[in-house]
């Protein structure tokens, strides 16, 4: 049984105080104290304020039972799920408790438990989790039940993670807001009237407001990057291959990915360490498995060179205070010994624009391409996934090898300018969070934007170089809506992103203190 959880359009919101239980805190009498009253409360924010390693660690030390950890996410989400519409296909509650008590039973009889072992989790409404529903934000498949696991999903629940519902997603993954005729609209972590970015909005949303320890997404043009700056958490594109994708068609590769979100790096690295490595039905995934990723990150950064790109020279005009915020998060790389300098690449961005708008169509459209040609199905298609299909319908072969030689081209221009450069940083976003009810801005700087992702071009230049790219919040604009910065690294350096992010978040212990103003004290 499942309950769908839809926001309510005038839902008005419950303000509770949370406290901040420290990592410090955790091994001694405060997890104790918190153990004995948390059921009695029903309900218990400490335990929703862990950080995911922490959360892990007293779950397996039995100073925690995965009841409670269950029982008090529930709360949350019962809390402040109902506002901001971030958890969908909400599983049963005794449901869920009997399969926590399951795992509470593992842990007195001794057994081996894995990594994430009693975590609560929802995966993005586009992957599929055995026997819970699976709409990837479409009409098409409103009533579907997935029969099956995913790869990534089939690893999460060998490390013992329970499955509590999705996050939501814009139909399909098609745009960088989330919303869907499903589901409805997921709200702002940070401010419930805006956008929570997209298409990992819920997931972004879910982690801010501690309705989740950790988090998974995708990323094709900024669905990862996005919706962690707009929601001040970590995401992380990851290089192609790192997680193993397994679909329709395995050897012509998508520019999409998968990868980790997290409240911090650590947990961030250690999802990564569970989602990455080989599988034989993914044959270009990578070599090796996410071992590499469950150590401590090195954040030794001094002398590194930082190559700020901004708005890449005007190309990717930005919303006023965007750049300035991001600005002064990079002086904390100055402070740490890096050297940071502007920098402009040296090839006509117009044509990788050109270029990622053909290759999208080709493989975003191909992939709906069975629904357009179904009279039936193409009626319940959003306007931007018909637009994919018929720009990709346009292409020949030979255009879509033209493309990715642009592709190769523009790779090869950041790859020198790797030489130069340890790292590349940029925006997560040209704008601030928007509107919930506009579809995508219009307008930026007084440049109008002629397509549905076009305000998102400084997110889509990375994904066409191949780069991981890990989002990082940089802070509240004037307003207090959050930004981000993108941190990129060579092809493959997912562990230097993770190095410079730890880095900066250990140089940033307030940034971890802007909490939504949902979970602040009254």
């Amino acid at each position: 049984m499942e309950s769908d959880v839809r926001r309510p359009a005038d839902a008005a919101l419950g303000r509770r105080s949370l406290l901040r239980l420290t990592s410090s805190a955790v091994a001694g009498v405060a997890v104790e104290s918190m153990t004995q009253n948390s059921v009695a409360a029903g309900y218990n924010s400490d335990i929703v304020m862990m950080d995911a390693i922490t959360l892990a660690n007293v779950i397996r030390k039995r100073k925690v039972s995965c009841v409670e950890v269950m029982t008090a996410h529930l709360d949350q989400i019962e809390r402040l799920n109902p506002k901001f519409n971030a958890i969908v296909a909400l599983q049963d509650r005794g449901k869920l408790l009997v399969e926590a008590g399951d795992r509470d039973a593992q842990l007195a009889r001794g057994e081996a438990v894995g990594l994430l072992h009693g975590l609560p989790h929802a995966c993005k409404d586009l992957q599929p989790v055995k026997g819970i529903r699976y709409t990837q934000g479409s009409p098409i498949f409103r009533d579907c039940v997935a029969t099956c696991d995913s790869i990534m999903v089939e690893r999460l629940r060998e490390a013992g993670v329970i499955f509590v519902g999705k996050t939501n997603t814009p139909e399909f993954g098609f745009g960088s807001h989330t919303y869907n005729p499903v589901y409805g609209t997921t709200l702002n972590a940070y401010d419930p009237t805006k956008s929570a970015g997209g298409s990992s909005g819920g997931a972004g949303v879910a982690l801010a407001l501690r309705m989740l320890p950790l988090a998974d997404g995708s990323d094709y043009g900024g669905s990862l990057r996005n919706p962690a700056g707009w929601n001040h958490v970590f995401g992380f594109r990851t290089s192609a291959g790192r997680v193993p994708v397994h679909g329709k068609e395995d050897w012509l590769p998508s520019m999409g990915v998968t990868g980790p979100m997290a409240r911090n790096v650590a947990d961030l690295a250690m999802l990564l360490s569970v989602q990455a490595g080989y599988d034989p039905r993914a044959p270009l995934s990578m070599e090796g498995d996410g071992a590499p990723f469950r150590g401590a990150v090195d954040k030794r950064v001094k002398a590194k060179r930082i190559a700020w790109l901004g708005d890449f020279n005007g190309f990717t005009p930005c919303e006023p205070g965007v750049l300035d915020v991001c600005r002064q998060a990079l002086k904390t790389f100055e402070s740490l010994g890096c050297v940071v300098e502007d920098a402009v690449t040296d090839y006509p961005l117009e044509k990788v624009w050109e270029a990622f708008v053909r290759l999208r169509g080709w493989q975003q459209g191909g992939a709906m391409l069975e629904h357009y040609n179904d009279p039936a199905r193409r009626s319940l298609l959003k306007p931007e996934a018909v637009w994919e299909v018929e720009t990709g319908g346009r292409l020949s072969g030979f255009d879509v090898l033209a493309a990715s030689g642009v592709r190769t081209d523009w790779s090869q221009a950041v790859r020198r300018m790797f030489e130069r450069y340890d790292y590349l940083i940029a925006p997560t976003a040209q704008v601030f969070p928007f509107p919930a009810d506009q579809h995508f801005p219009q307008e930026i700087a007084g440049q109008r934007m002629q397509t549905y992702h076009e305000w998102m071009k400084g997110v889509c230049m990375v994904t066409m170089a191949g780069c991981p790219a890990l989002a990082v919040p940089a802070g509240l604009g004037p307003t207090g809506l959050p930004i981000g910065f993108q941190i990129i690294a060579p092809t493959y350096r997912e562990m230097a992103c993770l190095e410079l992010a730890a880095a900066f978040e250990l140089a940033n212990p307030a940034s971890a203190q802007r909490l939504p103003p949902a979970l602040r004290r009254a």
